[in-house]
């Protein structure tokens, strides 16, 4: 082989090397992470939050319960909140939350489930964000608002935690993401109605009965959409009405599905009524608190 020859097959992989993209030529390892945590979450030196943004995303998938949750999401979470990842930034990793909502979605008992589920988290920092400060634009946040509704109502794995995985809590996340959707200016009275009737279908139709907190997180979601100015309680009775018709025949025909979906609206209700006697006091949230008081001694 000639010199030049040699001289070519030396540098062409360093030249190649030079092109790909940093997330892909250089991840970060556990312990820088680490440190980054440590260190009250700052950005090292010399490094760009959108770059290690657009990096920890690529780890909200995966099955290390640390790199996922304690790392990832809680790094993003943290810089999210302190307006620390650019506009920019965290459009296109909104979209790409967005997106994985619907990946591997239908499966149960695999690991798609964490990038769906904590992409939904993710996607409920970014809505605190557009409460804040609007940044998404509508169409974007009324695409949320319909993705988070359908994903609530087609995720499958309600794993809450397990030993291995640690957290999975699809429905959790997605309470959280709803919740956090419901405090911007930009919902409408349909994308609020349609929240409550996605919460009280999840809850109907899951095949057991919570018990990692879900119906308390649910509830809070419930209390983002009602205690809106423009939110009216001719609206909530009826979906109360309907919770409890749901449960009528509970005692006189009774199977594991109903007596879940009973459970499951109990827990719901005790959770609703305990989170508006803790919002500020007004006859508006009193008058919310006694209506779920009277479906409760009813059951």
């Amino acid at each position: 082989m000639s010199r030049h020859a040699i001289f070519y097959a030396c540098v062409a992989p360093l030249v190649l090397l030079s092109f790909v993209p940093r997330s892909q030529a250089q991840q970060h390892d556990r312990e820088y992470w680490r440190g980054i945590v440590q260190h009250k979450y700052s950005i090292p030196d010399n490094e760009s939050a959108d770059a290690l943004a657009r990096e920890l995303s690529t780890l909200l998938g995966s099955p290390d319960p640390e790199l996922r949750d304690d790392l990832a999401y809680s790094i993003l979470g943290t810089w999210i909140h302190r307006n620390l990842v650019s506009q920019n930034t965290l459009l296109s990793l909104t979209d790409e939350w967005r997106a994985n909502l619907t990946s591997g979605i239908g499966e149960r008992g695999t690991n798609s489930v964490l990038k769906r589920s904590f992409s939904a988290l993710c996607l409920s920092e970014s809505a605190k964000r557009e409460a804040k400060a609007a940044f998404m634009g509508s169409q974007r946040y009324h695409s949320l608002m319909s993705e988070a509704i359908a994903y609530l109502q087609a995720e499958l794995d309600l794993r809450g935690y397990d030993a291995d995985l640690h957290w999975i809590h699809a429905t959790a996340h997605t309470a959280d993401l709803l919740g956090a959707l419901a405090d911007s200016p930009m919902l409408t009275k349909e994308e609020a109605a349609s929240t409550l009737r996605a919460i009280a279908a999840r809850l109907s139709t899951a095949p057991q009965v919570y018990t990692q907190g879900e119906q308390d997180r649910l509830a809070a979601a419930v209390v983002s959409v009602i205690r809106r100015k423009d939110f009216e309680l001719a609206a909530f009775e009826p979906w109360l009405a309907a919770l409890q018709n749901e449960d009528r025949d509970v005692w006189t025909k009774t199977s594991v599905a109903s007596l879940a979906r009973y459970q499951n609206h109990n827990y719901l209700l005790q959770a609703l009524a305990v989170r508006l006697s803790l919002e500020p006091a007004s006859p508006r949230s009193e008058q919310y608190r006694t209506e779920v008081l009277k479906v409760l001694a009813d059951r």
